[in-house]
Formats: structure tokens, C-alpha cells, sequence
């Protein structure tokens, strides 16, 4: 009990567990998602990959900063039982923490976006996905600069609280439920995207509905947004905030985690279909071709013989293929072909399938 009768309160562990915890699980997942694919599947990184892995970037000093920043100056702990100086350390780590939840924010959006633009390339869906992109990157710029630029001076947003320091602050609430709105609007509009061009897929339906889940498993993502939202009300004007932000600081910190952990899951799927193909009723060969390039290609015919340098000389036979843009099944219904290949070589237009796949 405190001198005034009130228990003390402390919810400081929770908080670094719960952020170690899935901290270590996204960056395990990313990892695994970077390492299959350029040491395994041997296909060159995408856009998606990159940012991703700079998102992950991000989360580990922010993981970092809610153990030994945030949770060590008295986050989860009631105000009145925080030393002074610890207060002022609170508000400064959570300033740059907040800064970047902002710019990971943006970026996990981004690395979605730039997965949707690579399995769905039809002119008509990349038009809208770049705008979404456009649109998402200006909100990541205005939202981080705002977040740093909120107090004039900059160090008014942690010695404010004291009262014995002058300066002014934009409206802090403000900048907080318009960034989370706007986050909610554009998930809400992301989710969209890839359940609109499951209509035009040739699956059955029990595919159909297997994919919709699979896109559908990010407004868990969403709900963790409003959630955090809720957690805001009290954001700015709080008498308690080292009490009243642990919450926030913790729907921030799943809402990043979850949201990585979420953008790896079609990536994870190929590597568990690759490693249990049984078991998930597809096969690994058809998987792999998720990760293969497209252009033209070479295919070595005839009798080889050695030259006596321990290599064969060979016939080599070019064919060129024109990359056409599709959607169709593959023969055992495992996978979406993106994108088909007509040979140019002269003799006949064969078509067939190019790895550029999205697996189901």
C-alpha cells in the first residue's frame, strides 16, 4: 500500500514478456522467410522481402527500448511511486518509440502491398495497388514527421509533465486517433485488394475459401488497431501516464509483431508445404515453383561427350517465351499460375506454366 492507502500496482513484467516474446517470433519468422528463399528456393529477394526485413530492423530496437527503456523507468508502475528522474527517461524513450511505431506502421503496409503487386500483375489491380503504395508511403512521411516535430522544442514532449518548462505541442490526441483511424481505414481497404481478385480465380470453392481465410487471418491485425485506438482516450491528457500508456505501448507492439508474423504467412506456408507436403495435401515440386524465375529460357538437347576437361559438350537449344499475364489451375489444383509463357521459338505456340506462382 501506498501512503494514501492505494495498492501498488506494477505490470512492468508483462509487458517485457509479452514484448521479447513476440519480438523473438517475428524476427524468427522473417528470418526463416529471407534464409528458404535465398539459400533454399535460390530466387532473388523481392520488394516484399526487403521491406519486411526493414520493418524487422525497426522492431528490435523498439523491443529493446519497452525492456530497458519504457519498462525500466516505470512503465506499468502508478506515477506517484516513479522517482522524478525516471518519469523524464519514461517520456523520452516513449517519444522515440513512438516515432517508430510510425515509420513500421508504413512499412509493414508497404511489404503487403508489394506481395499483392507481385501475385496479382493484371494492369488493371497494379494501377489501384501503386496508388495504394503512393498513398500509404505519404502517410508513413507525414505521420513520422509529425511525430517528431509534435513539441516545439523537441525535448518539450518529456519535460512538459513537470509544468516548470515552457514550450507548445500540436494536438497530441489528435495526431494519435487520426494516424489509428486512417490505419484502420487502409487495413479495412488492403483487405480488399486480394479477396476482389478471388472472384476471377478457376479454384474450386474450398480453395477459394482456403485463400479468403488466409487473407482474412489479417483483421486480426485490424481489431489489435482499435483495440490500441481505445487505448488512446486517455493518451495525452493523462495525470497517470506511466498507468495509462502501458497499454498503449503494448497494442503498439503486438499490432507491429502480429502484423509481420501475418505478412510472413504465405511465405511460411511454401516452407511448411516444402517440408510436410503430405500432410498439407500438396507437393513440394509444385511449391517450389512459387520461387522460380520467368524469361527466356535454356534447354540442352542431344549426346553429350567429354572434352577432356571433365566437361560434356553439348548441344544447346534456345526458345524464347512471351510472358502472358493469366490466371488459371494447374493441373492438380495446387496452385494459382500467375503468369503464362508462349514459345516464340517458331515451331508451334506451347504454352506452359511459369514459376512465378502463388501457392495455396
Amino acid at each position: 500500500m501506498t501512503l494514501c492507502r492505494a495498492p501498488i500496482r506494477n505490470k512492468v513484467d508483462e509487458l517485457r514478456i509479452i514484448s521479447t516474446t513476440l519480438g523473438v517470433i517475428s524476427a524468427v519468422v522473417v528470418l526463416v522467410r529471407i534464409f528458404y528463399k535465398v539459400f533454399y528456393s535460390l530466387a532473388e529477394l523481392g520488394l516484399d522481402d526487403y521491406v519486411i526485413l526493414a520493418t524487422l530492423i525497426l522492431g528490435v530496437p523498439s523491443t529493446i527500448i519497452n525492456d530497458r527503456g519504457t519498462a525500466a523507468n516505470g512503465l506499468g508502475k502508478d506515477i506517484w511511486t516513479v522517482p522524478f528522474a525516471q518519469v523524464t527517461r519514461f517520456i523520452e524513450w516513449f517519444y522515440v518509440i513512438e516515432v517508430l511505431y510510425f515509420t513500421q506502421l508504413a512499412l509493414l503496409k508497404l511489404s503487403l502491398l508489394f506481395f499483392f503487386k507481385r501475385i496479382f500483375p493484371g494492369p488493371a489491380i497494379n494501377k489501384i495497388i501503386w496508388g495504394t503504395i503512393t498513398f500509404d508511403i505519404l502517410f508513413g512521411i507525414a505521420f513520422t514527421v509529425a511525430a517528431i516535430f509534435q513539441c516545439k522544442p523537441i525535448s518539450y514532449y518529456w519535460t512538459l509533465w513537470d509544468g516548470e518548462h515552457k514550450g507548445t505541442c500540436i494536438n497530441i490526441n489528435a495526431l494519435g486517433w487520426s494516424n489509428a483511424a486512417i490505419s484502420i481505414a487502409l487495413d479495412a481497404w488492403m483487405l480488399f485488394i486480394p479477396l476482389s481478385q478471388l472472384v476471377h480465380l478457376k479454384l474450386a470453392l474450398n480453395k477459394k475459401i482456403g485463400v479468403a481465410l488466409m487473407f482474412c487471418v489479417g483483421t486480426f491485425v485490424t481489431v489489435v488497431s482499435i483495440l490500441r485506438l481505445q487505448s488512446l482516450v486517455h493518451f495525452a491528457n493523462s495525470s497517470n501516464p506511466t498507468w495509462d500508456q502501458w497499454a498503449v505501448a503494448l497494442w503498439s507492439d503486438v499490432e507491429i509483431n502480429v502484423g509481420i508474423i501475418c505478412a510472413c504467412m504465405p511465405a511460411m506456408r511454401v516452407i511448411l508445404v516444402r517440408i510436410f507436403p503430405k500432410a498439407l495435401g500438396t507437393s513440394a515440386i509444385a511449391t517450389d515453383q512459387h520461387y522460380a524465375k520467368y524469361g527466356t529460357h535454356s534447354r540442352v538437347t542431344g549426346k553429350g561427350t567429354n572434352n577432356g576437361f571433365g566437361m560434356s559438350s553439348q548441344i544447346m537449344h534456345t526458345k524464347t517465351f512471351e510472358v502472358r499475364h493469366g490466371q488459371r489451375d494447374i493441373e492438380n489444383g495446387d496452385e494459382i499460375g500467375l503468369v503464362d509463357m508462349d514459345d516464340l521459338s517458331g515451331k508451334g505456340r506451347s504454352r506452359r506454366n511459369s514459376g512465378s506462382a502463388f501457392s495455396l
